[in-house]
C-alpha cells in the first residue's frame, strides 16, 4: 500500500492509500518519488474525466513528470545504483513493435504512458520503472529540475526535428509552458533569437526574462509586421514552432516562415483545421510534426546540467503531497502568472 493522489472520477480527487504492484523485475528499478510536476493533461483528466478516447473509468493515480531516488535495482541493472537521483521517461513502448524497431517508439500504439487510462501515474510514494527509461541526474540538477525534464523534452524534441542551425531566427506561436520551453530549447540549440507570440501578457512577460527571447503581444501589434521588420519583406524566420494548437495560427505560421524554412507543429488542435497547402508548396516549406518525444531525455538533462537552460523562473509553486488537491485546484483555475506547479511527494 502507498499513499497517492487518486482521481476517483471526474472532478473528484483524493489522497489515500492504494495497492500498487511492487515487484522489481530484473531490468527494473524502484524509485522513491521526490517531485512531480502538474501537467495540463493531468488537469484535463481532473476537470473533464477524459482526453479524446482515453476515459477515466476507474480510479487512477495522476502525474507523469517526476524525479526521485533509486531504492532498489533489478539483478540485470548495471547502469544505475541504489541512491542515484533520477528522472523517468514516462512512456514505455513495446520493444518488439514496428515503431520501436524504427526508433520512433513514441508513436508506438502499444506504448504504456503514466497517467493515461488505465495506466496509473507517479503521484505516489514509490514506483517501479524500467532502468532503460530512467536517467541519472547530475549533482547540480535539483529534483525540481529533474521533474521538469519531461515537458522540456517536448521542446528539445521539437528543436531536434527542426534541425536548427547556428544563428537561425525562430518564432514560437503560443506562450504556454510548452511554447516557452520550446523557445528556451531553440536558443540552447543555436538560434540567435526567438520571437514568441501570444495574447497573454503575463506569460509573455515571463518568457521575456530570457535573453534572446522577444515577446510579441498580438493584441497590441501585428506579428507579421514584427517578423517583416526583422527579416525583410517577402522573407521570414528560419524556423517556426506552432505551439498553440489554435485554428487562427496556421495562416500566421505560413506567412511568417521564409521560403525553404521549416514549420514544426507542436500544439494539438481540438478539432480538424483548414490548412493552406498551396502557400506551403509555393514556399517549399519543410513541415514536421511531433508527438511527445523520443531519444532526447539525456539531451534535456545535459542541457539543464550545462547551465545553458534555467528553468527556475518557470516554477510557479511547490506543494506538499498533503496539499496536492489544492495544487490541482489552482492549476485548474489557470492563473495567468502560473507556468508550472509542482508537488513534493517526499516531505
Amino acid at each position: 500500500m502507498a499513499k497517492a493522489l487518486v482521481l476517483e472520477s471526474k472532478g473528484n480527487l483524493s489522497i489515500r492509500d492504494i495497492d500498487l504492484p511492487g515487484h522489481v523485475g530484473p531490468n527494473d528499478v524502484k524509485i522513491k518519488i521526490n517531485t512531480v510536476g502538474v501537467c495540463g493533461s493531468d488537469v484535463h483528466y481532473y476537470t473533464h474525466g477524459k482526453i479524446g478516447p482515453f476515459v477515466v473509468n476507474e480510479p487512477m493515480i495522476l502525474g507523469h513528470e517526476a524525479s526521485g531516488t533509486i531504492i532498489e535495482i533489478g539483478k540485470n541493472v548495471t547502469t544505475l545504483k541504489i541512491g542515484d537521483r533520477v528522472c523517468m521517461e514516462p512512456g514505455i513502448p513495446n520493444p518488439l513493435s514496428k515503431a520501436a524497431k524504427l526508433g520512433i517508439y513514441n508513436v508506438d500504439p502499444d506504448v504504456s504512458f503514466w497517467a493515461t487510462p488505465p495506466i496509473h501515474g507517479c503521484l505516489t510514494e514509490t514506483v517501479v520503472h524500467p532502468a532503460a527509461f530512467t536517467f541519472k541526474l547530475p549533482d547540480n540538477v535539483s529534483f525540481e529540475e529533474g521533474a521538469f525534464v519531461e515537458p522540456f523534452a517536448i521542446g528539445v524534441h521539437a528543436c531536434v526535428k527542426a534541425k536548427i542551425k547556428p544563428g537561425d531566427i525562430c518564432l514560437v506561436v503560443g506562450c504556454g509552458p510548452i511554447g516557452i520551453l520550446t523557445a528556451i530549447g531553440a536558443l540552447a540549440s543555436g538560434a540567435s533569437k526567438v520571437f514568441i507570440s501570444d495574447v497573454a501578457a503575463p506569460k509573455l512577460e515571463i518568457a521575456g526574462q530570457y535573453e534572446g527571447i522577444i515577446p510579441v503581444n498580438i493584441t497590441k501589434e501585428s506579428l507579421e509586421d514584427k517578423i517583416t521588420a526583422e527579416c525583410g519583406k517577402g522573407w521570414g524566420v528560419d524556423v517556426t514552432f506552432e505551439a498553440s494548437g489554435h485554428p487562427s495560427a496556421y495562416d500566421t505560421v505560413l506567412a511568417c516562415t521564409r521560403p525553404g524554412g521549416t514549420i514544426v507543429f507542436v500544439g494539438m488542435p481540438v478539432d480538424k483545421v483548414p490548412f493552406d497547402f498551396v502557400t506551403a508548396q509555393s514556399k517549399e516549406i519543410h513541415m514536421e510534426t511531433i508527438f511527445r518525444y523520443a531519444h532526447v531525455y539525456d539531451r534535456a538533462v545535459n542541457l539543464i546540467a550545462s547551465g545553458k537552460v534555467n528553468l527556475k523562473p518557470l516554477m510557479s509553486g511547490i506543494y506538499p503531497l498533503s496539499k496536492a488537491i489544492e495544487a490541482f485546484e489552482r492549476a485548474a483555475s489557470a492563473q495567468p502568472t502560473d507556468v508550472k506547479l509542482m508537488i513534493k511527494v517526499a516531505e
